[in-house]
């Protein structure tokens, strides 16, 4: 292709687009730009695209694009010989009329190739597709990138000629495409393409920002416009600014992901300064300073060496004055009425205790089908007494039983009616503020844990009793109703639920298998008319088996090792997982789980139910008698080795089958004619079968 390829730029000026979408608006526009560009042949194997996003653009940088697209010979089928040729080989009028479609005359009709295509010969006409040229490929891309971006919601707004109406997410102002230091002409929301850019509303030294070319993009902005175009760039050049004032005052400002990725998105040229408040504020509690801080102000509180909260907090400033104190002055004046808010709604609400809240729960709806939070707290309060007796006894159920009626009720207090963010958090305060013991406050803050991926689990037994509770609650509540999740809808959070029950269960192992705290959990729902016991237990614990296994998954485990072990749902998972993964290792092991694998299905097709139980006296063959004699050695050292929890030893005991049991394959014919002699040698099969399933299922290692 002797065509020269250049760099590209396409940038679309825009007014302030929606911070929070910001991030993936930027990546997407350059994203599928390129691929759109790719897909016609307009770029090189070695083109690379950098993306830009800033409050006012969306832009992309793409290397080596050409002017053209290379030609393509293209094979065109056009219709059966039988239909395009009369039978002296002549076109016949519908084929010239599909040829002159095609820019083609008869004069091809000899050139033509055929072909079978399964059914019957068919003409096809080669012709050579002229390359896209870059204007139009350009212009399509740029559709389609418009099209595709993840607009949170449209606006429509009317053109500069009072006229027409187009819609977009943000209205937008300007249409940048350069080829090298070439325009290339195309055209959107009623903007044709152009060199012209504008940088900072307040800051750039030149209005507007003429481009060179392609290249020059990001520089000329950022010294002519004022502007960092790349979100990325911006994001680190704020991360370093907070890090040096922060560092200035011996502190560290939070961390906070989302929070960063706002502010890139709210600032084009960043400046960061310190702003401070009255220390009185400091005796609310941090977790809701903090909170309105960065969710109303955009603030990054500053924190001391021991993650305590300071009365200083970083604002990350769009504009750089000389005289930064109005600007400070200003955030301080508008960040006061907020702590003061919070202030006031701690103040109040530590006026009445959790205890006299309780009531207040009746009057909030739960759900149509399963009550009101009241009822709910109920069915928490008994599953919560019954995890509790089963695990400690009286005292953890009685404490239990306070923390699962108390949890729900900070969902009443002003400071959670405005930042529902703090639940759980708020009921762990003020429990210590009306004097109950700090296993119940803890409990209460707690009982909301895990609440993500990688979260910590309750820090106390109460806490524990009281975070099963409720996620068993919500899981059998749900089910039991049928609001089971589907695709990516999950509105009740049960998949999240289930992951929390299954890590809180792994981390007990108390010996009691998960569907004995479903089974719990299901009781405390026989007054609801609606309940479907079935849905609720059994759907369930296939619903949290799946969460389990994906979980183990992460952890390294292949999925015939989880289907092993899991397919009993039985306690003390990992461990299991570790003595099949080293059984697997064992020389003997593919032969026996094939080996069980084939018991297995013998079993299921025997009729009637097979008794575990052999009469040597019809033990007939050699083969037989000897799988009878090395079982009766082998089983009593795997099980006695599985009743002392050394699981591993339990299925390397079993190695010593391997040659018996094959010898029994090859020699014994398991379906005998004589009845007795047949159930005779199901019965050992099955002794067989049970004596290797008990650590995990082992025809599921079978290839």
């Amino acid at each position: 292709m002797s065509m020269s390829t250049k760099n590209l730029l396409v940038e679309l000026f825009v007014e302030e687009l929606p911070p929070k979408a910001l991030k993936k608006l930027g990546e997407a526009f350059s994203t599928t730009l390129f691929e759109s560009l790719k897909a016609q042949g307009l770029t090189s194997a070695d083109s690379a695209v950098t993306p830009f996003a800033s409050p006012r653009r969306l832009a992309a940088h793409i290397t080596q694009v050409a002017v053209q697209a290379a030609d393509k010979p293209v094979s065109q089928k056009l219709m059966p010989v039988s239909v395009g040729l009369d039978a002296d080989g002549q076109a016949s009028p519908a084929l010239v009329k599909k040829l002159a479609t095609l820019g083609a005359d008869a004069s091809v009709v000899s050139s033509l190739k055929r072909e079978n295509d399964g059914k019957a010969d068919v003409l096809f006409l080669d012709i050579v597709m002229p390359g896209a040229k870059l204007a139009d490929g350009l212009q399509k891309a740029l559709d389609e990138a418009l099209a595709k971006l993840p607009i949170p919601k449209v606006m429509t707004y009317q053109l500069d000629d009072g006229w027409s109406s187009v819609n977009f997410v943000r209205p937008a102002h300007g249409l940048v495409a350069l080829h090298g230091a070439d325009v290339v002409s195309i055209h959107t929301l009623g903007l044709a393409s152009s060199n012209v850019t504008q940088g900072h509303r307040f800051e750039a030294t030149k209005h507007p920002v003429v481009l060179k070319d392609a290249d020059s993009y990001a520089t000329q902005l950022e010294t002519e416009g004022a502007v960092i175009a790349s979100f990325e760039a911006r994001r680190a050049e704020i991360v370093r600014q907070l890090a040096e004032a922060a560092a200035r005052q011996g502190l560290k400002p939070i961390d906070d992901d989302a929070l960063l990725d706002e502010v890139t998105a709210l600032v084009e040229r960043p400046n960061v300064l310190l702003g401070q408040f009255e220390e009185a504020f400091l005796e609310v509690p941090q977790e809701c300073l903090i909170l309105t801080m960065k969710a109303n102000q955009k603030y990054f509180p500053l924190l001391d060496g021991a993650g305590k909260l300071t009365n200083k907090f970083l604002i990350v400033s769009n504009i750089r004055p000389a005289d930064a104190s109005a600007v400070v002055g200003g955030n301080e004046r508008v960040v006061r009425p907020r702590l003061a808010d919070a202030k006031f709604f701690f103040d109040q609400d530590r006026k009445k205790s959790l205890e006299s809240r309780i009531g207040g729960l009746d009057k909030v709806v739960y759900h149509n089908k399963l009550g009101t939070q009241g009822e709910r707290m109920e069915r928490v309060r008994a599953i919560a007494r019954a995890i509790g007796q089963q695990l400690g006894g009286d005292a953890l159920a009685a404490s239990s039983d306070k923390a699962a009626q108390l949890a729900k009720t900070d969902l009443l207090t002003d400071m959670v009616g405005e930042f529902p963010e703090l639940q759980g958090i708020m009921g762990g305060y003020y429990a210590k503020n009306d004097g109950l013991s700090v296993e119940i406050a803890e409990a209460i803050e707690d009982h909301y844990k895990p609440r993500f991926a990688g979260d910590t689990l309750p820090r106390n037994q109460t806490g524990i009793v009281a975070a099963l509770a409720d996620k068993l609650e919500t899981l059998v509540g749900m089910f039991g109703i049928g609001q089971i999740p589907t695709g990516d809808k999950d509105p009740f959070a049960l998949r999240r639920h289930a992951i929390g029950v299954v890590r809180i269960l792994a981390s007990l192992e108390c010996g009691k298998p998960m569907q004995d705290f479903v089974l719990l959990a299901a009781n405390a729902f026989s007054s609801v008319p609606d309940f479907d016991r079935n849905k609720g237990v059994y759907d369930l614990l296939h619903f949290v088996y799946e969460r389990y296994a994906g979980l183990l998954r992460e952890e390294g485990y292949s999925a015939q090792e989880i289907d092993a072990v899991l397919s009993l749902r039985p306690t003390q998972v990992v461990k299991r997982l570790e003595a099949v993964r080293a059984f697997a290792a064992l020389p003997e092991a593919e032969s026996l789980a094939a080996a069980n694998k084939r018991v297995g299905n013998i079993l299921k097709k025997a009729e009637g139910t097979v008794e575990a139980k052999v009469n040597t006296a019809l033990l007939q063959e050699a083969a037989e008698a000897a799988l009878h004699q090395a079982l009766s050695q082998v089983a009593p050292q795997a099980d006695a080795a599985f009743e002392k929890g050394d699981y591993t030893g339990s299925l390397k005991a079993l190695a010593a089958l391997k040659a018996p049991v094959d010898a029994f394959f090859d020699d014994v014919m398991v379906n005998a004619e004589d009845p007795a002699l047949r159930a005779n040698r199901l019965g050992l099969l099955a002794t067989l079968h049970q004596a290797m399933n008990r650590v995990a299922d082992l025809s599921k290692l079978a290839a």
